[in-house]
């Protein structure tokens, strides 16, 4: 329910300040065709039209931030790739309008007209309102990941650079330099430029790309740490919108349903607070059919005897055993981190040992009704008990599964 408050906060945020997007480019619209009035600037005209897009732009970037927050029957999954689709019509018209100065540059002729110096003035500040503006409006669209946000703030980091050269050329007419059309033609090839990237981003979501190397990683690196979590298999996330769909396929230790249920619960909440703007995660688990196996045994000293009690044990050996081929792979002896703590120890120590991945548990004491039992119960790891004092003695037990009981 929190989640969808502050979704919804978002989508607030983020029409408001479309809106302020639309003020803005219609404020530009009027100072820039006044101004091309008044010079003859064809530059500074095409400058003009370029806003009145973005006008338009303004307003298809609103209607898709109100219309991608919705979701019906027909479409489960929200609308989300409506601000994909809404960066894609702003990219094809900003491709038009680069098309229409390049041929008004090309057929028209070069007239040097004068005018005063507050024009040059005025088309300064005209300048600094899109750059800090568009700047704000990036920062906005990477804070709530919103693709159109932060399309029309690149839209406005393009109109920068073409009033940057439309200055140039008004400055060069004070000195009857003829640079109108050549600003024009520049002009045109920042947009193109602008509309270039905003198509391919766009249209790699609207393809569904993944997403990028780290985010993906990330989201792995939450699954893997699980401890019922044995291994990942396919993991993929893909955007819509602002917004991330994760699918994950993994083995569990636990072959209980219900309890498999809850953990996947438990990483989709960890996925969506470590990785923003993660809308949903399915999770496809299934128990694990392993010939490799993993124990876990506490020791009382290197020498290989086993200890009386689980939390005071100095060391622990990790055991890997084939149980096809009745092999030992691998064994390796870790100590106690935890040792010299007196409170909560036995838990601890369980939880250090979850880093291991074991699969099964040996111990002489019974862990029934103990804090290390919960913990490993709850991450589905099987715990046994045994006799013998060595383990040596203990091998052969768990070669060929002799005098050892499940609780």
């Amino acid at each position: 329910m929190q989640s969808l408050r502050n979704r919804e906060k978002e989508n607030r945020q983020a029409t408001r300040i479309g809106l302020y997007s639309f003020l803005v480019n219609l404020s530009l619209v009027g100072i820039k065709l006044t101004l091309s009035l008044i010079t003859g600037s064809l530059a500074l005209r095409a400058d003009a039209i370029h806003s009145l897009v973005d006008v338009f732009s303004s307003i298809a970037l609103i209607l898709g931030l109100i219309i991608s927050s919705r979701k019906s029957k027909q479409f489960p999954y929200g609308l989300y790739k409506i601000e994909n689709v809404v960066s894609v019509i702003i990219s094809l018209l900003l491709f038009f309008t680069a098309y229409e100065i390049v041929e008004s540059a090309i057929s028209g002729t070069e007239m040097i007209i004068t005018y005063r110096w507050w024009v040059i003035l005025v088309m300064a500040v005209v300048i600094l309102i899109p750059f800090f503006f568009g700047r704000y409006e990036m920062n906005m669209g990477k804070k709530h990941s919103s693709p159109s946000l932060i399309a029309d703030g690149s839209q406005f980091k393009a109109d920068v650079f073409a009033s940057t050269v439309v200055f140039a050329a008004l400055v060069g007419q004070r000195f009857n330099l003829p640079l109108d059309r050549i600003a024009a033609v520049i002009v045109a090839a920042f947009i193109a430029y602008a509309a270039w990237g905003l198509l391919t981003s766009s249209m790699r979501v609207l393809l569904d790309a993944t997403v990028g190397y780290e985010t993906l990683e990330k989201i792995r690196s939450i699954v893997q740490a699980e401890p019922a979590v044995s291994t990942v298999g396919s993991l993929i996330a893909r955007n819509s919108g602002r917004y991330i769909f994760v699918e994950a396929t993994v083995t569990m230790r636990i072959a209980d349903l219900v309890k498999a249920h809850l953990i996947s619960e438990q990483i989709e909440k960890r996925i969506k607070e470590a990785v923003p703007n993660v809308d949903r995660v399915l999770i496809h688990y299934e128990p694990q059919k392993k010939t490799q196996l993993r124990y876990v045994v506490p020791l009382a000293n290197r020498e290989g005897q086993i200890s009386d009690e689980f939390g005071t044990s100095a060391y622990f050996a990790l055991v890997d055993i084939d149980n096809q081929k009745k092999i030992l792979i691998r064994q390796e002896i870790i100590s106690n981190p935890y040792l010299d703590i007196e409170k909560g120890r036995g838990i601890k120590v369980a939880e250090y040992l979850l880093s291991y991945k074991p699969d099964i548990i040996v111990t002489r004491e019974s862990l029934l009704d103990k804090g290390p039992g919960y913990v490993f119960g709850d991450s589905g790891i099987e715990l046994r008990q045994t006799n013998v004092e060595f383990m040596d003695e203990l091998e052969d037990e768990l070669l060929f599964g002799k005098n050892q009981s499940k609780y």
